[in-house]
């Protein structure tokens, strides 16, 4: 962005001296080069993992139009990620978020911040990981004949522990190897949309370019794939689902900066993977989403088919031939793999990074490191069990609607589904935080000193991107009533709403018990800071 500026590293003269700035000594492996810390961003992001599990969402609810709500995402997210390349660069931290909170504003205000980032992530794992299922059980039923019911509770379970375990063995054994998984994960990604969208077109496309810009009778429910009403509104009603597609996907750079103790100048190379890995996944999905639309059949029942939950991505990539159906989908499997992968590694080091400063039970075990590989290893461990526990809500499945209180509990939809409600809302209540912090930080006269600022652009940039973050916010939790035949569909009426008020008292509970924030107080040091500076503390 033009104004930003891209100064000499700060007064400290490596990476070492600049965590002993910060009152800590480097215990993790510096091993990620700027590529790897690049990787590991772009893998959480993952194109190919949104796309196909939010196709249907996007082009359902608001029709091929849906594609052009892209770039308002990208583009707001874009400056979440100028913000938190500011942050990252002076404070290059493992924990990212919570650690920004905390310098900003306080010990209290970056518990906060962490307990709703941390449980979104993990919430994460569980979600990415019991997402492949589907696609593991289908290629496995094509290449051994095999008859794997993927809606099975024993069989997502059993995939999903599998996959954890492999993942927390993988990420056990040194950043390096994450490194690796997540440099696998942008080749894959690169073909798998890229090539995805090219393989589509050589087939041959059923519309032209200007389909893109139509809506298809998206905002009628009589046309609507979906069969929402949205009252002829497109502006008002469809679009206001549809963005949710393009919502639930752009995010994940941040972890960028989780990994920052890690990587080899991180001061300078955080922000540009956070930047990087953002608009890179905006040109992937993008291409990716242009493809599957131009590839829809063209009549009415052939196009309600491909966009809706029966028919979907799978419905579009089957006019492609079988050989080359089956290297996608294997794709989409290591893409999901190394997704998970990511997370579960972004996840560990905030752990990490929460349990040294002793904001979370038995903070010391949480916080040990692997003296062979120089691995959060026990934090690793917690970002296993958890998101196992979590899985293990696919057996809460109501058969029939259930009333609690003054909301009600749709039939079908499993408890796992309503937790992972949370993770995206989760997700963009830290981030608005993070951002407020920033600002409040600002205000108090904080003057950033790391490789990159944003100079006369900081405050601009801040508002706009807090903006963004609140209206979307509010779109996610909002109880909209919508449904369509197969129920609440959308935020779950109430329940996302809901479980995000549950995380929020579980979490006041501890904090007014544990008081866990006293313990934080010890661990704001910044000797780039004027001596004196006054924090104010969240009570």
């Amino acid at each position: 962005m033009a104004g930003t500026a891209q100064s000499p590293a700060p007064s400290a003269s490596s990476d070492r001296d600049r965590l002993a700035d910060l009152g800590y000594r480097q215990e993790l492996s510096r091993v990620l080069s700027l590529f790897d810390n690049f990787s590991v961003a772009f893998s959480y992001l993952s194109p190919m993992v949104g796309v196909y599990s939010l196709f249907v969402l996007g082009v359902g609810a608001g029709g091929p139009r849906y594609l052009w709500l892209m770039p308002v995402v990208v583009a707001g997210m874009l400056l979440v990620a100028l913000v938190f390349g500011e942050l990252g660069s002076h404070y290059p931290l493992a924990g990212a978020l919570y650690q920004y909170g905390k310098y900003s504003v306080g010990a209290g205000y970056g518990w906060w911040v962490g307990w709703i980032y941390g449980i979104a992530l993990l919430v994460t794992v569980a979600s990415v990981d019991t997402g492949v299922v589907p696609y593991v059980a289908d290629l496995l039923n094509q290449l051994f004949g095999t008859t794997i019911d993927p809606a099975s509770h024993s069989v997502i379970l059993l995939v999903t522990v599998l996959l954890i375990l492999l993942q927390t063995v993988l990420n056990a054994v040194g950043a390096k190897v994450l490194g690796r998984i997540a440099r696998l994960g942008v080749y894959v990604e690169t073909v798998g949309t890229f090539g995805v969208a090219i393989a589509l077109g050589i087939a041959g496309f059923h519309h032209g370019f200007g389909f893109l810009f139509s809506t298809n009778g998206a905002e009628t429910a009589s046309t609507n794939s979906l069969q929402v009403d949205f009252g002829g509104n497109w502006w008002t009603g469809a679009a206001l689902v549809a963005v949710l597609a393009h919502v639930y996907i752009f995010y994940g750079f941040e972890a960028a900066g989780d990994v920052a103790e890690e990587t080899v100048n991180a001061s300078r190379q955080v922000p540009r993977a956070m930047r990087s890995a953002l608009v890179y996944g905006g040109i992937a999905s993008f291409v990716l989403v242009a493809g599957l639309i131009l590839a829809t059949p063209s009549d009415a029942k052939g196009y309600a088919n491909a966009t809706s939950f029966t028919g979907g991505v799978p419905a579009i990539l089957a006019e492609l031939p079988q050989w080359l159906q089956d290297v996608f989908l294997v794709l989409v499997i290591l893409a999901f793999f190394s997704c998970g992968t990511a997370v579960q590694g972004a996840g560990a080091r905030l752990a990490y990074s929460y349990a040294r400063d002793g904001a979370v039970p038995a903070s010391r075990w949480v916080s040990r490191i692997s003296t062979r590989f120089h691995t959060p290893t026990n934090a690793l461990l917690v970002g296993a069990v958890v998101p196992v526990l979590f899985a293990l809500l696919v057996n809460v499945n109501p058969s029939k609607d259930l009333q609690i209180l003054w909301f009600t509990f749709p039939a079908g939809i499993n408890a796992l589904t309503a937790l992972v409600s949370f993770g995206v809302s989760g997700i963009y209540l830290s981030f608005l935080l993070t951002v407020i912090g920033s600002m409040v930080a600002r205000a108090r006269g904080w003057v950033p000193e790391g490789a990159f600022r944003l100079g006369r652009w900081a405050w601009p940039v801040s508002v706009v991107a807090a903006a963004y973050l609140a209206l979307m916010l509010v779109n996610i939790v909002a109880p909209t009533g919508l449904t369509s035949p197969r129920g609440a569909l959308f935020n779950l009426d109430w329940i996302t709403l809901v479980v995000v008020l549950i995380i929020l008292v579980v979490g006041a509970i501890y904090f007014v018990v544990a008081r866990p924030h006293r313990r934080l107080e010890s661990h704001l040091a910044d000797r780039l800071e004027p001596t004196g500076a006054q924090r104010h503390e969240v009570e």
